[in-house]
């Protein structure tokens, strides 16, 4: 558990270049009242892609919002973590 509502799994501890860091789960999701969170890296160079093909959703920066899992194509969402996972892992390795 990340705080009372974020759902993660895995960790890595990041550090931008202007100092500001911290630590967040690989992956995470949040169950909240008027949608499901997902949290995707921004930086995967498929993502634009896989959100097209996703279903119906509203994005954030690294937030994917759906209403309820019907609407979407879990094996895409599925491809968005794994893209997020290896993104992550390749940046911080340890």
């Amino acid at each position: 558990m990340r705080g009372p509502t974020i759902i993660g799994f895995g960790n890595y501890h990041y550090k931008y270049a202007g100092g500001h860091e911290g630590d967040m789960p690989i992956a995470a999701f949040s169950p909240r009242k008027d949608a499901i969170v997902f949290y995707i890296s921004d930086e995967n160079e498929n993502r634009e892609q896989l959100l097209e093909k996703l279903g119906i959703h509203k994005i954030g920066k690294v937030c994917v919002y759906v209403k309820k899992l019907a609407d979407i194509d879990i094996t895409v969402l599925k491809e968005l973590f794994v893209a997020t996972i290896e993104d992550i892992s390749s940046k911080y390795p340890d």
